[in-house]
């Protein structure tokens, strides 16, 4: 027996007994036994199909005929391949023995053949039950702060939002009906009228066969047995269909198709599709929209509005005519929607290009928080605290930062274009029509009514308004590709000229601008998509070209009070690296931890003006264990006695080693302890490790720990837990929201301690590590910092609302630790970040306001009285204000705590054998050791000025306090300032904008250097 014959006879064997006995399908026949009644259960079949044609007074014996008039279109080359090798006049036999009661001798039926491949079709048979039951997979939308759609998350072939089919209005369920099943409301899972027609046309017109399937057939090859094109799978999809007919009503299962089919842009089901092409729920479509998806399933691709608006336009007339015959609609409707534009929304609106990062954060509170398994086993809605646009300012601010350091060292690589766009603009210039999908069932009479209707349906649409320009093809290639790094805020261009007359690039918008190529100077090539940052002014549109950099970088936005994440990127790019390194990852922090010492100081009683020597120290081993401790500032020297405010804001590390000899506890060990409290009950840590260089940040940490800690400082105390997760719901029940606490107080240190710790981080700012911020230091206060060998650069910072902290630095997964270069610090990395993180917070509704001033409870426990700053000493007035605890009323004077005031007079440049040099006016000052003028005359200069004399000793470089400085440092420049303290303008524009300094600057050395020439750390 034939073999095609025998896929046939076995898929008429379902048929027969899906439409004359469906309560009664048998899944298994036996070969030896069952042959006479398989026998009787076709001619059965046969009888139903002729009597269900007689309904419709169509004589199905003159379609079959008529289908076999011409046997060489279906046994030629031009037939569908799965009917290569029929024998038209067995299967004319066979037509004759099981539809017209003949018994020919020459019969090629065998019973056993059929039921062999029919028992193993129906094999392990899917559960129609677990249809009803299936939990479709689905999309969550994540809404950002301002309760916008900014996100969404979903499985592969899942990124659907499943409404129930009461919330799809009647027009577009009918919609859906009269363009896919007609008569899905009368027949019981299997049409077997289309089934016939399907077949008889696929006889008579060779192409790719029509399969004459229902709507609770497409559920089933959707849902459940997939969408192979065989014999095999249309036999278990009849039987299942039918199972399913009898287990759910009608409604149910259009719910099920509606919330399943694909529908184009990647959208699954109709609620997805309604917003990803129209930007609206389904509850708000028209009748021109409804009519325009309900065209799609039938080709999504061939039938796209994106790729072939006139194809889309004549799908959705066949629709509308569909409508109007099965009186759904009027003509005056059917007419008006014919006339009207597509109206869909531009792709790139549906698209999430920033904030991937803090996405995959939020699920994974959901998990933690909400108890959630997965956001794509249902559709949530979850509410995230993201502001969008400072995310994606955030992002923009981390590339080019990142991009500029490397520029800006030489270690800028081109390494290729992203992608090239040749072979899809030749797509597009040569574009010919796309063959016909599979077509609705031929040549039935009333198809061809179908057709002449659609027909005219087709010359109303062509009425529709003028088309558009058209589009050079290399810009709707350019629009319509999803780049590989699409996260990266730097405009993706196409080359469209190279050579001796320059270099030119197209943008998404349609405009050319010149590129300079940089590091790719002789290798673009024609059409090459290459990143580009656009220089807009006077005269022609010119673009820089941008490299994806290898050095890595993180940044987040915390919320003070709340702990709110309010923008967050934890690499570069995401498709590179989905590792969130503010998450996820732990890193030396260097000198930003440098602050937790100098708050246990300040709550152990010393003053931001108390005096500590900036010269070699060494500590014993703790316990007596291990090696002594000899730590050394960046520079290698030391300044002689300063004040702990000028220790933090110049991060002087021996400042820092020795407020652990007596100035927060007698013994080093013990100040040491202190010190790790508060980093545990800051949660910095879950254990701290007691070792000494712990002081100066050997310890790695969480970036958004150390978010955490910087927010506790502006808040005087009060840490927030921070997170992403502010709620989820489903069909519009709370699920979970977040707790609705107050930051949790730090009690290791009281409030004068965190408000003078405050202050002084604003010095940092203002003319310390971090000067490049001077501009905004009114309204921020920070701290720099470096770890060893420049393998980190830090800053971390706040306002009144918000902390901002930025890393920079080589990933380390391959066991090696790569350096940024002598002098890439993060006064000189991530600080110029950071100011531009800070500036898109206060452009996108962030408040920008002054440092506060201490709380009323702090404020009742301090004095603000003017001191001198180079030596601390207090004056009459004039002078710089500092802030004083006072205890008992009083202010507490540990000006000469840690280093007694003889010790001071003993170290003058003009004592002899110990004696004081005798001062013109006998004041009991300590001489030129703090700056001070001959005779014991203070200077009255202005510790702040931006600004120093030409005349200042040449043979030093003195910074805006008047230091004097190792001659070994005179030709290091501090980010900012030049070689005598001036503020340098950098940025000149943009804070990555280095193109407007015309000088050579000085590499810098950072006091942010963490250990001195100790390898061992």
């Amino acid at each position: 027996m034939n073999a095609i014959l025998i896929k046939l006879f076995a898929t008429a064997l379902t048929l027969s007994q899906v439409t004359t006995r469906p309560d009664a399908v048998r899944t298994q026949f036996d070969p030896a036994k069952d042959g006479g009644q398989v026998v009787a259960i076709l001619r059965d079949g046969c009888a139903h199909m002729r009597k269900s044609f007689d309904i419709e007074d169509i004589n199905l014996d003159e379609l079959i005929s008529t289908a076999m008039e011409d046997p060489s279109a279906v046994a030629g080359d031009n037939a569908p391949k799965i009917l290569h090798g029929l024998d038209i006049a067995e299967l004319n036999t066979s037509y004759k023995q099981f539809c017209k009661g003949e018994n020919p001798a020459n019969s090629p039926f065998e019973a056993a053949a059929v039921i062999a491949f029919y028992n193993n079709a129906v094999k392990d048979l899917p559960s129609a039950e677990a249809l009803r039951d299936i939990k479709l997979p689905s999309a969550s939308v994540i809404l950002d702060a301002a309760g916008k759609p900014y996100s969404e998350t979903f499985e592969t072939h899942g990124r659907r939002l499943v409404v129930p089919i009461e919330g799809v209005p009647d027009l577009v369920q009918k919609a859906f009906v009269a363009a896919e099943d007609k008569r899905f409301y009368q027949h019981h899972g299997i049409d077997e009228r289309g089934v016939i027609r399907a077949f008889v046309g696929n006889l008579a017109s060779p192409g790719r066969p029509a399969g004459g399937s229902t709507i609770t057939q497409q559920v089933v090859k959707n849902l459940s047995v997939g969408d192979d094109v065989t014999y095999e799978r249309k036999i278990r999809e009849m039987i299942v269909a039918s199972r399913l007919e009898r287990l759910q009503t009608k409604p149910q299962i259009l719910g099920l198709y509606l919330n399943g089919i694909y529908l184009g842009r990647g959208a699954y089901g109709i609620e997805m599709a309604a917003r990803s092409w129209f930007g609206k729920s389904v509850g708000a479509l028209t009748l021109p929209e409804a009519a325009l998806l309900a065209g799609l399933p039938k080709g999504p691709n061939y039938y796209s509005p994106d790729k072939y608006p006139e194809r889309a336009r004549e799908r959705r007339a066949y629709v509308l005519s569909r409508m109007k015959e099965e009186g759904t609609i009027t003509e005056a409707q059917m007419n008006a929607a014919l006339a009207s534009d597509l109206g869909i929304k531009p792709p790139d609106a549906a698209r999430q290009d920033s904030g991937f990062y803090l996405v995959d954060h939020v699920a994974r509170e959901t998990r933690t928080f909400a108890g959630l398994e997965t956001l794509t086993n249902a559709s949530y809605t979850v509410r995230a605290t993201v502001n969008a646009g400072l995310q994606s300012a955030l992002e923009a601010a981390l590339q080019e930062g990142l991009a500029a350091y490397e520029r800006g060292t030489g270690r800028a690589r081109y390494e290729g274009p992203e992608l090239n766009l040749s072979e899809a603009i030749k797509r597009i210039e040569a574009a010919a029509p796309a063959p016909e999908p599979a077509a609705e069932p031929a040549p039935a009479p009333e198809a061809k009514k179908d057709a002449k209707t659609a027909k005219g349906a087709d010359k109303g649409a062509a009425k529709a308004p003028a088309k558009p320009t058209v589009q050079p093809a290399w810009q709707r290639a350019l629009a319509s590709t999803r780049p590989p790094l699409y996260d990266v805020r730097w405009p993706l261009a196409v080359v469209l000229q190279t050579g001796k007359n320059g270099t030119r690039v197209g943008l998404p918008d349609g405009r050319v601008a010149s590129l300079e190529p940089g590091p790719a100077r002789g290798k673009l090539q024609l059409y090459d998509a290459v990143r580009v940052r656009l220089r807009e002014g006077k005269g022609s549109l010119r673009a820089e070209l941008r490299v994806r950099p290898t050095v890595q970088g993180a940044a987040i936005v915390l919320e003070n009070r709340t702990g709110k994440i309010l923008a967050m990127s934890g690499g570069f790019s995401y498709p590179l690296s989905q590792l969130n390194r503010v998450t996820q990852a732990v890193r030396q922090p260097g000198s930003t931890l440098k602050p937790l010492t100098y708050l246990a100081a300040l709550n152990a009683g010393l003053q931001p003006n108390t005096l500590v020597m900036d010269s070699a120290v060494t500590l014993p081993p703790i316990g007596g264990v291990g090696d002594s401790w000899s730590p050394k500032n960046y520079d290698g020297g030391g300044s002689g006695a300063t004040t702990i405010r000028r220790g933090l804001e110049f991060s002087k590390n021996l400042v820092t080693a020795r407020l652990l000899q007596g100035g927060i506890a007698a013994k080093a060990p013990d100040s040491l302890q202190r010190v790790c409290d508060i980093a545990l009950e800051a949660q910095l840590y879950a254990e701290c490790e007691r070792y000494y260089p712990f002081v100066l940040g050997a310890q790695p940490v969480r970036m958004i720990d150390l978010a955490s800690f910087y927010a506790a400082i502006a808040n005087e105390g009060a840490r927030p837990s921070a997170y992403a997760l502010e709620a989820v719901e489903r069909d519009g029940k709370p699920l979970y929201r977040h707790p609705d606490k107050a930051p949790v107080r730090i009690g290791s240190a009281d409030r004068v301690a965190f408000y003078q710790l405050k202050t002084m981080l604003q010095g940092v700012t203002q003319h310390g590590t971090a000067a490049a911020l001077s501009g905004i230091s009114a309204y921020v206060a920070g701290k720099t910092g470096t770890s060893e060998n420049e393998n980190d650069a830090w800053f971390a910072g706040f306002s009144n609302e918000i902390t901002v902290v930025v890393w920079a630095g080589y990933d380390n997964a391959d066991g090696v630790r790569r350096t940024l270069g002598r002098g890439q610090t993060g006064g000189h990395v991530s600080v110029p970040i950071a100011r531009a993180i800070f500036q898109a917070a206060w452009a996108n509704g962030v408040a920008r306001t002054p440092l506060a001033p201490p709380s009323p409870e702090a404020k009742a426990l301090i004095a603000d009285l003017p001191i001198e700053p180079r030596s601390g000493q207090r004056v009459a007035g004039g002078g710089f204000i500092e802030h004083f605890r006072l205890k008992g009323g009083q202010v507490a004077d540990t000006q000469y705590a840690l280093v007694p005031r003889d010790t001071l007079y003993a170290m003058r440049p003009d004592a002899e054998d110990g004696d004081y040099a005798n001062a013109e006016d006998g004041a009991d000052v300590a001489g030129d050791l703090f700056g001070n003028l001959p005779g014991g005359r203070r200077t009255t200069e202005d510790p702040f000025a931006q600004r120093r004399s030409a005349e200042t000793d040449s043979d030093r470089t003195a910074d805006p306090w008047g230091l004097r400085r190792d001659r070994r440092e005179e030709s290091q420049a501090w980010p900012g300032r030049d070689r005598y303290g001036q503020v340098n303008p950098v940025p000149f524009g943009s804070p990555f904008d280095d193109e407007g300094d015309t000088r050579t600057r000085q590499r810098r050395r950072d006091p942010d250097y963490l250990f001195g020439d100790d390898p061992g750390y």
